[in-house]
């Protein structure tokens, strides 16, 4: 496995695990912390990947059918990779970015057998995440009480749209990425205002978010079960995840009766701190200090003194923003951001991916990274972020294939002899998919040492 920035790391076949950190490479500040993941759709699993990549050994477990259609979807969500393939041959780009540095389990749990295998990993956890709809493993027979039976100090995480609690129609309530922005008030704030709609945000970034906020609190529960020996279980809606970062969107309510709206570009009480348009495309000004708006006003050359109060600047929008944009509309992204360095103003280019690609600042800190995906083959993606000075975090493998890595964690991390391993796959209690040959598939867009 070849990857550029990155110690060059040899898959696993079947190995004896002798130490509790010998299933993956040992790097990161989350070494020898075990995760089970039995998440689908992006937040759960999300959280699980993040964990991954400082790392902890990630153990994604997947259910029948062994094959497509597959139980996680995003296993099939297009674009697939390589170009030109089918949900048969290829893979979703979304799972090669969000899945790589998992071992792979394809195991039924809804079967007594497959159950009794699932408590055995979970004994030898030290995290469960899980985003099903509330009440899926307690049907299963897998309830909290009956993992913490097994592994007492196992922290597990609940992910779900609208928590494990609440009102019942709520609770099991189907729910997306797009339904935690609209829920959490998140929508009620992006775009113009009315009568033009909300606009959601351009990436799933509730579910991502939710991701983050949900390994931060497996690692707490982790912190807490090392100190006292007692695992507990974790509760993360969606929802709440969001609404908690509406900065003080609750405050206004309940102390001022204020009900925030949209503001389209600019921001409800920071001026200037909005968006202009440059000769080819568009920038950020952001001065919402006094300090900065100082600053600000001695690169545009503006003498009069009442545009030093603050006050005044929120009422004369229009003044200020057209100030602003003729200053703007004559230079370049590139000559306002350089003239911003030189004045010690905030300006940035709106940069797309392409833009990004090419930009110096993201190259010399590696944000683009190169792997080999089992399906896709030579990718190039996101990085790893952020950055430990003695333990970072890396890419030591792509995204597995669904069953991947059966024979490695039954038999090198539970311990089954091979006639077990036969049965459980003969009752198709276990089963795998690996991918087909690759062929006729052209090569990718990027070119390895290219931007």
């Amino acid at each position: 496995m070849n990857l550029v920035g990155y110690r060059s790391i040899p898959d696993l076949g079947v190995v004896s695990i002798p130490r509790k950190g010998a299933l993956i490479p040992p790097y990161g500040p989350l070494e020898g912390v075990r995760v089970v993941d039995s998440g689908r759709y992006v937040a759960g699993p999300w959280a699980a990947t993040y964990l991954g990549e400082f790392g902890a050994q990630v153990i994604h477990v997947e259910g029948p059918p062994f094959g497509p259609p597959y139980a996680d979807p995003t296993r099939s969500l297009p674009p697939l990779l390589p170009e030109g393939s089918t949900a048969s041959d290829g893979v979703s780009e979304s799972w090669v970015q969000y899945s790589r540095n998992k071992l792979s389990l394809g195991l039924d749990v809804r079967t007594e057998e497959g159950k009794a295998v699932f408590l055995d990993l979970l004994g030898h956890a030290d995290i469960w995440v899980e985003s099903s709809r509330p009440g899926t493993f307690d049907r299963f027979g897998l309830s909290d009480e009956s993992v913490w039976a097994v592994n007492p100090k196992v922290t597990i995480v609940h992910v779900s749209g609208f928590g494990q609690t609440g009102t019942p129609g709520r609770v099991h309530a189907p729910s997306y990425d797009l339904i935690g922005q609209a829920f959490s008030g998140y929508l009620s704030l992006q775009g113009e205002p009315d009568p033009a709609p909300p606009t959601r945000s351009g990436t799933a970034l509730n579910d991502t978010v939710t991701g983050l906020a949900s390994a931060a609190a497996a690692l707490m529960g982790y912190i807490h079960a090392q100190r006292t020996g007692k695992g507990q279980a974790v509760d993360v809606a969606q929802y709440e995840v969001f609404f908690t970062m509406m900065e003080n969107l609750a405050l206004d309510f309940f102390m001022r009766g204020v009900v925030r709206g949209r503001h389209g570009r600019a921001h409800a009480r920071l001026h200037p701190y909005d968006l202009y348009r440059a000769t080819d495309g568009w920038v950020v000004v952001a001065a919402p200090t006094q300090e900065s708006w100082g600053r600000l006003k001695a690169l545009l050359n503006l003498t009069d003194p009442v545009w030093d109060d603050r006050t005044w600047r929120l009422g004369h929008r229009p003044e200020v923003d057209a100030a602003i944009s003729a200053f703007c509309a004559s230079r370049s992204r590139a000559a306002l951001e350089e003239a911003g360095a030189a004045a010690d103003v905030a300006i940035a280019a709106v940069r797309d991916i392409a833009d990004l690609s090419r930009d110096a600042h993201y190259q010399a800190r590696g944000m683009f990274v190169e792997w080999e995906d089992p399906v896709a083959g030579p990718v190039k993606g996101a990085g790893v972020a952020p950055r430990f000075s003695d333990t970072p975090g890396r890419v030591w493998r792509g995204a597995p294939w669904l069953g991947q890595d059966n024979r490695t964690i039954l038999v090198g991390l539970l311990g089954y002899h091979e006639a077990r391993l036969a049965e459980l796959t003969s009752h198709r209690t276990i089963g795998e998919s690996p991918p087909s040959p690759r062929s006729g598939h052209p090569s990718p867009f990027f070119r390895r040492g290219s931007p």
